[in-house]
């Protein structure tokens, strides 16, 4: 762990232990670095990682203070414990009849998986589609089949090495989405009957995916906070034939769990040992609340098995459906499958997307973007905190745009859905993220849309409706 980081886990145990309490203010930057020897931009970084997980909050020309609504483990929803054998997965019905009903644009979208569009610069965007239609080449249809655009490759590779992470721009593929990068993963590496290993909860996307190849699947216990358990999937690593691992060790959907580090080069060193291909899932990537991106699992393969997926899609450019996928060993194998299938991705999207980041600008959108989505993430958790039942357990996520509530026990989030979707409020209900519908007291709230009246009144209503289901 880096210095900064030990230093607020070390602030995160005072107040998970009662030891600092809501309203106490923490030593001034000045006061923590002279007791604690440690520079100012050491203290700085604590603290944004400790406002960025909603453990504290700064007050201008005060300092900071612990929050009143600071995660502590008795408030956060507890841990599944999934059944340990293999299952069959039958859900995808159940989504659609769910998703499907929420396209209406007056519904107040809080279980959308999308943020809200007015985050995104697409009017630059489109400008950038026009003036690289105008460039294209006829040539290019054909030089842009799979592995892509060979621009936007290599701006893709650049990002990685930016980030630390060595990937050569001949591994990059790029993809229709990142849900097709994924879905190709899948493909590539399992047969019928094989055994598929998700998290408990897990992406609902990721359970149709494994139904429609006929995979089975293993459940893992997976932290709301820290992400999978390790030991869990060592057992289960052990009990079954496990073909694939399809995780999201970054931002996890729903939960919004960030695996640190350590536990990431943990994960990458035991499927290594058993020879078992990672497919990692990190969209929300960039989306990032604390002082710096957090390393993907790709970071520390060092045997080409993990497949490290993402796209432009929930961070620059929702709708022009440009993934990718840097594949290890497995790169030559998913081109050949993309080929087979789509053929390519939307090769004006790629080349306008390869225009805009050619001409600067990305990152301080991102800037823009992460401070937008940490003062809606604040407001949305704040009303949660006021309006829902008493005993409501929420996350408190350091990235994306997803919050992970378990309702009071009782409570039917299938029929919070329907009663929600009757006033013209959408919310994904629990039994989206599991084989089995385990989950049927909790709910995922999107809070990446607008913080303005519209939602925060949806948001109080939802909670008036779960307070009325419990009773």
């Amino acid at each position: 762990m880096k210095r900064y980081e030990r230093y607020a886990d070390e602030i995160a145990g005072l107040i998970e232990r009662g030891a600092l309490s809501p309203g106490d203010r923490l030593p001034s930057v000045r006061q923590a670095g002279v007791s604690r020897k440690i520079s100012p931009s050491t203290v700085f970084g604590a603290y944004y990682l400790l406002e960025a997980r909603g453990l504290i909050h700064a007050r201008p020309r005060s300092g900071y203070y612990v929050s009143e609504t600071a995660a502590r483990p008795e408030n956060e929803p507890r841990t599944s414990s999934p059944k340990k054998r293999t299952s069959a997965v039958e859900i995808s019905e159940l989504v659609f009849q769910v998703l499907g009903s929420v396209k209406d644009r007056t519904v107040v979208p809080l279980g959308s998986a999308f943020p809200g569009s007015d985050l995104f610069p697409l009017e630059r965007l489109s400008r950038r589609l026009a003036a690289g239609m105008r460039k294209l080449e006829p040539a290019r249809i054909v030089d842009d089949l799979p592995p892509g655009n060979e621009r936007l490759r290599r701006q893709i590779a650049l990002r990685y090495t930016m980030h630390g992470v060595d990937v050569a721009t001949d591994e990059v593929v790029v993809t229709s989405g990142a849900l097709e990068a994924l879905n190709l993963c899948l493909q590539a590496i399992t047969r019928p009957g094989d055994v598929v290993v998700v998290e408990s909860p897990t992406f609902y996307g990721a359970l149709q995916a494994i139904e429609r190849l006929n995979l089975k699947v293993v459940e893992v216990a997976t932290h709301p906070r820290t992400g999978v358990d390790l030991d869990a999937l060592e057992a289960a690593l052990r009990r079954h034939p496990v073909k694939a691992c399809w995780l999201m060790p970054t931002f996890q959907n729903p939960l919004g769990s960030l695996m640190s580090d350590d536990h990431k080069r943990r994960l990458v060193a035991l499927l290594g040992a058993h020879d078992v291909p990672l497919i990692e899932d990190d969209v929300y990537a960039e989306l990032y609340f604390g002082p710096q991106r957090p390393q993907p699992a790709k970071a520390f393969d060092t045997k080409g098995l993990v497949m490290h997926c993402s796209s432009f899609s929930k961070c620059l450019a929702p709708g022009y459906r440009v993934g990718w996928v840097a594949a290890g060993r497995y790169a030559q194998r998913i081109e050949r499958l993309k080929l087979m299938t789509t053929l390519s991705a939307a090769i004006p999207s790629q080349q306008a997307l390869a225009e805009y980041l050619d001409g600067g600008g990305y990152e301080r959108h991102l800037r823009q973007l992460r401070r937008a989505l940490t003062t809606r993430r604040d407001a949305v958790l704040q009303a949660i905190a006021r309006y829902f039942p008493a005993g409501t357990r929420m996350t408190r996520p350091e990235g994306g745009y997803f919050v992970w509530l378990e309702l009071p026990a009782g409570t039917d989030a299938l029929r919070l859905h329907e009663l929600a979707l009757d006033r013209r409020i959408s919310v994904a209900p629990g039994h989206l993220f599991s084989v089995d519908r385990r989950f049927a007291n909790f709910v995922r709230v999107n809070y990446g849309n607008p913080a303005d009246a519209r939602t925060l009144a949806a948001v109080r209503m939802l909670g008036q409706l779960a307070t009325a289901e419990t009773r």
